[in-house]
């Protein structure tokens, strides 16, 4: 018996069952929050027992972590591969946002789960906290970059062009999910308010 294929297939299989509780996991935390939702209901719908959700994540907040970090590596691997076909790195920002018009669900589950996490005993507090540090230390970087070339607009400070550039794709996408209930002629445009942004402080 080949003890290494068999090896394969079950962390193979493993993994699947990990991807399907996550992705069930998105659906029922943006559908209830975090606070109200509950791993019986998540192991139901995910289809498996509830024991058998527990060998992957052993409580609640470890499955939270495992979805956020699930939502900035889609993220970060849509960039990566935007950047190695030739965008740069406002370009690539836009086309996360235009993306973000066909995750529904992960867009509902940030934009309810960072709220939530403002109260410090929210378990992913510090993991937001360590998001946007990260995210506006990166975006001011880039700015000082472009600045170097003389790619900003006179007088655009990067590190206050970089709070107002994550907030804004923050905020955009909260106005969105609250103008999806409108016919879809009028509905928010996430990526042409971005691109009108950055028309103001790029060259």
């Amino acid at each position: 018996m080949d003890t290494t294929t068999g090896s394969r297939g079950g962390y193979a299989k493993g993994r699947a069952t990990q991807q399907e509780i996550i992705r069930t996991a998105i659906l029922v935390f943006a559908d209830v929050g975090y606070h109200g939702a509950s791993l019986r209901d998540i192991a139901a719908r995910a289809g498996i027992s509830h024991p058998g959700l527990l060998h992957h994540f052993p409580n609640k907040a470890a499955l939270l972590e495992a979805v956020l970090e699930y939502r900035d590596a889609v993220d970060q691997e849509a960039i990566r591969e935007d950047l190695a076909r030739g965008a740069d790195e406002f370009d690539a920002l836009v086309r996360v946002v235009e993306r973000n018009r066909l995750r529904r669900p992960l867009v509902e589950l940030f934009a309810g789960l960072s709220t939530e996490a403002t109260s410090p005993d929210h378990p992913a507090h510090a993991f937001f906290q360590r998001r946007y540090t990260r995210l506006v230390a990166d975006q001011a970087a880039h700015l000082r970059e472009r600045a170097a070339r003389g790619g900003l607009a006179p007088g655009v400070d990067p590190e206050q062009a970089a709070r107002t550039l994550v907030a804004l794709m923050d905020g955009l996408q909260v106005q969105w999910l609250l103008s999806l209930e409108r016919p879809e002629a009028d509905r928010l445009d996430m990526a042409a308010d971005l691109k009108a942004y950055l028309t103001l402080i790029l060259r």
